[in-house]
């Protein structure tokens, strides 16, 4: 793709959007625009057709979304219209100025029933407003488009944004020598500097379709919080709980998937890298935020 193309970048004060930015100045990609809520409001339909059409990039990867799982149950009219409408609006400029779009997505789209792997065209049917709208913003941009990307991660953690490796360390920050984590919502996690790099491979090519890209391996949110500590050299009782123990403890959350296990199918036959393994994800990671 010519350098001097033009890419959009939304939600770049977020984890991914900063670092699809700076992934693509890295290679050399001259003309990068990364924007936020201030600089767009993208649920205003008037205003993303008006701020698009006058920048026209070449591909627009969209990374904003209502991502707070929690808080999105109390407002579903507001998150449905970020993460459902924003990215209508996007994929219908998209489509008027024949422009590539990349969707980020989520593993929340699905209703985690069974062990088996998800292959990306499986039933959705998500158990939250967040899960649900997501999705929705999914066939949007399905329907209106032929050229996009669609890729659906999980636990994501970066250095720019709070995420639950952070919340980790926080805790032991606070003086916390002891913690519940929840172990049977079995999934992966997604370092948001390595999905950058498969992302910016996608957009230099046309092979559209929907991708499932996590760091490789499986594991519970008590197995991460064990290996953050482990790896941070913290000492911390973790003890495992269930879903449905841990509701007990927090209650008035959103239904979360037990099992995000999501096949990379799609990836490696469209010759795409996977993402390494989790623990050297997070191992990096780490020192990335030292």
């Amino acid at each position: 793709m010519p350098k001097n193309m033009k890419i959009l970048v939304t939600g770049v004060k977020g984890q991914l959007g900063y670092d699809c930015v700076r992934e693509l100045k890295e290679r050399g990609y001259q003309n990068v625009r990364g924007i936020d809520i201030e600089d767009l409001d993208i649920t205003c339909e008037k205003d993303v057709y008006a701020y698009i059409k006058e920048f026209e990039p070449a591909v627009v990867i969209h990374s904003a979304a209502w991502t707070a799982v929690d808080k999105a149950e109390n407002f579903p009219d507001k998150v449905y219209a970020v993460n459902a409408l924003g990215p209508k609006y996007i994929a219908e400029v998209c489509k008027s100025i024949h422009a590539k779009m990349l969707h980020i997505s989520t593993d929340y789209v699905f209703d985690g029933k069974g062990e088996c792997e998800f292959n990306v065209n499986d039933p959705k049917n998500g158990l939250s407003i967040y899960g649900k709208t997501k999705s929705q913003g999914e066939d949007f941009v399905m329907s209106i488009l032929d050229k996009y990307f669609i890729v659906r991660i999980s636990g994501a953690f970066g250095k720019n944004g709070n995420n639950f490796v952070k919340t980790m360390l926080h805790l032991a920050e606070m003086g916390k020598k002891e913690i519940s984590v929840v172990n049977d919502q079995i999934g992966s996690v997604t370092y948001t500097y390595d999905l950058s790099k498969l992302i910016c491979d996608m957009i230099e090519t046309n092979k559209f379709g929907v991708y499932h890209a996590t760091n490789e391996g499986m594991l519970s949110w008590y197995d991460f919080a064990c290996e953050i500590f482990k790896q941070a050299n913290i000492n911390m009782k973790v003890h495992p709980v269930t879903t449905e123990e841990y509701a007990k403890l927090i209650p008035q959350q959103a239904k979360r998937p037990l099992n995000s296990r999501m096949s990379k199918a799609s990836l490696i036959q469209a010759g795409f890298n996977k993402l390494p393994d989790w623990k050297d994800a997070l191992s990096r990671y780490l020192k990335e935020i030292e």
